[in-house]
């Protein structure tokens, strides 16, 4: 398939129409979804909220982390910072405030208990599957595609549990997917700007401001930014996904240019592009501060008044600058002392392979446990476990392999995003061996990790550019598909009372720990 189309030159821009092959226009034009993509995806999403809101306050207390991240929650609400009870003293946290004040909302709504504090993580996790399917139809111009992937999320364990704690990497997730399809908009519109400008009779191969389409601003890439500064201050690990996003846009912008036959494609994209990257950066600061505000507004937090308590000078803004400054170098200090030599924990992911072994499920995360409760039978057991539906994330290294083999093969740009993205969320904790890690860690991931699956059953199903349609091809690896998603609804919900803390005779608990020790 040739990578640059020659239009006709106008005698005069914008005075005549030009022809525009159908390769070009399949290139540029935005996908065209099915009139009932909208109402399938709302479908999905209802029976994803109604799994998660269901029973919301089960099991009863603060489980693992929410001990911290709820209680933090409900003072940010109260005193704008957080507070150590105990010592009746400001508290000092190592992540930013967003997360805490999003579970906060939902404390504010329904009360300081356990469906209060869930609340925040449900309706995030409900909305960010609406998102997800929306975002899987237009990237791969396919409903039946995207409801798959919707409906993959949807019974994703890992997604679900963490859809009903009051964490913070469900945020994380969702920050970084919406800044994901901000993204895809962005591309699409940015595009279609190219096609209407050589529809018009444009001259993309000549010189000067004349040659490109008219000026816009590209609010969705704006809106990119600003959401990467969310996913940011809910955790740094966020910082990972800037250079690829870079990436992307550069790497798209090219591909329109050259698409269309303009001389010097890398060139003009990054006079024309640098521009409006930069203008992210202030975006994104500014809405990471904006997070802080509690902090910065009152007097109470902690390290608020550093430089006046060390004897310095502490001028009106620059100096509460300077202060958040000196927090998050404490901040950074301690993440970097957190490792499995001073910090060793019982559900600790395995050094440098930790990414590998968070794909293979090898130390899912135990969130509560209560061997008293009845069930009916002589001994029970009710767990609340972190783990991903088996057959889907054992599905994720194998899909990661096809991915690239399809994606090189067929040229296709949609394998080489899902594999960035995924890249980013996975890559840099390699580099970190000595740091106590978590399986949570890969939530950030899981959204592309589906992608990828996604996108090979979408391989399977169809021939590759340029050979005409396989019906018997199509209605093949529609069956496969289907198969497939039925098959990770069941193995969902036979996992179910292990996500829930629903108890069961000790038996079938046992049944269900396929790695034995592992996920005890």
């Amino acid at each position: 398939m040739p990578r640059t189309v020659l239009l006709p030159r106008p005698r005069q821009a914008g005075t005549s129409a030009t022809p525009v092959s159908d390769v070009l226009r399949r290139r540029l034009a935005p996908p065209v979804l099915d009139p009932y993509a909208w109402p399938a995806a709302l479908l999905v999403t209802l029976l994803a909220g109604l799994l998660r809101l269901n029973n919301l306050a089960k099991p009863p207390g603060k489980i693992f982390d929410e001990t911290y991240y709820a209680t933090d929650a409900h003072w940010l609400w109260e005193k704008g910072f957080e507070w150590n009870e105990k010592d009746n003293t400001a508290g000092y946290v190592v992540h930013p405030p967003l997360g805490k004040w999003i579970i906060g909302l939902g404390e504010q709504v329904l009360g300081y208990h356990e469906a209060g504090w869930r609340l925040a993580a449900a309706v995030f996790g409900t909305v960010s599957v609406l998102m997800f399917t929306r975002i899987a139809m237009r990237l791969f111009g396919s409903m039946m595609l995207g409801c798959a992937a919707g409906v993959l999320m949807a019974f994703d364990g890992m997604h679900f549990v963490l859809s009903r704690t009051a964490l913070l990497d469900i945020f994380l997730m969702f920050f970084v997917l919406a800044a994901f399809g901000a993204l895809l908009r962005d591309r699409d519109q940015r595009r279609a700007r190219w096609l209407r400008f050589v529809e018009s009779g444009g001259d993309p191969a000549g010189r000067g401001r004349g040659s490109r389409p008219p000026h816009a601003v590209p609010w969705w890439r704006l809106a990119t930014a600003a959401l990467l500064g969310c996913a940011l201050a809910v955790k740094w690990s966020a910082l990972a996904f800037v250079p690829v996003f870079v990436v992307l846009i550069l790497w798209w912008e090219v591909g329109a240019r050259r698409s269309v036959g303009v001389r010097n494609p890398i060139r003009d994209t990054l006079l024309d592009e640098i521009g409006w990257l930069l203008a992210g950066l202030p975006i994104m600061l500014a809405v990471y501060l904006s997070s802080w505000s509690g902090w910065l507004a009152g007097d109470g937090g902690y390290a608020r008044h550093w430089l006046r308590d060390s004897g310095q000078d502490e001028p009106p803004v620059w100096g509460a600058l300077r202060n958040l400054m000196q927090y998050h170098e404490l901040a950074y200090g301690s993440h970097q002392a957190i490792t499995t030599a001073t910090n060793p924990h019982a559900y600790q992911s395995a050094g440098e392979w930790a990414p590998i072994q968070w794909l293979l499920l090898g130390r899912p995360v135990l969130f509560y446990r209560n061997g008293d409760a009845l069930c009916g039978a002589d001994k029970c057991m009710a767990d609340v476990l972190l783990l991903g539906t088996p057959l889907l994330w054992w599905s994720f290294l194998p899909a990661l392999g096809a991915a690239l083999w399809f994606g090189i093969a067929r040229r296709d740009w949609r394998a080489a995003a899902i594999l960035a993205m995924a890249g980013a969320a996975l890559i840099p904790w390699f580099f970190y061996p000595q740091r106590t890690m978590f399986y949570f860690y890969a939530m950030p991931a899981e959204p592309f990790l589906i992608l990828a699956v996604v996108f090979v059953l979408g391989a399977i199903m169809t021939n590759p550019p340029g050979r005409p349609p396989d019906e018997n091809r199509r209605l093949a690896g529609a069956v496969i598909a289907g198969a497939y998603v039925l098959l990770v609804v069941l193995a969902f919900a036979w996992f179910h009372p292990l996500y829930t803390g629903e108890s069961i005779p000790y038996d079938d608990w046992g049944r269900r720990l396929l790695l034995g020790d592992r996920w005890t």
